[in-house]
């Protein structure tokens, strides 16, 4: 099976198509691939724990890794302790490793 990296970058609130990242996230999941949701920038907001992290929650369950930009987390004030469950904050360097070993990548 393959390996999928995906960006997600835009808060939920200000694009209405992230709802459709998440589930193409959990589709490869649910067919056997090995996915990584990266957040950055804006797309960082539902990482912290509110109502808007369910989205991330259903992700986690149906085994995609949710990581968040450790740098893009700071610079939003959005601190560990206040992080959704499932959702683990991540240097950029995962990133490199994963393009690195061929996973297939797209960006939201």
């Amino acid at each position: 099976m393959a390996r999928y990296l995906i960006f997600g970058s835009c808060d939920p609130l200000e694009a209405n198509d992230t709802a459709r990242c998440y589930d193409v996230a959990a589709s490869l999941a649910k067919e056997g691939h090995s996915v990584t949701f990266f957040l950055v920038q804006n797309g960082v907001f539902p990482a912290r724990r509110n109502a808007r992290s369910r989205a991330l929650a259903a992700l986690t369950g149906a085994n995609v890794t949710v990581l968040a930009d450790e740098f893009s987390l700071r610079e939003r004030g959005i601190t560990t302790d206040r992080m959704a469950a499932g959702v683990k904050a991540a240097p950029l360097d995962v990133v490199i490793d994963h393009l690195a070993e061929g996973a297939k990548t797209f960006w939201h």
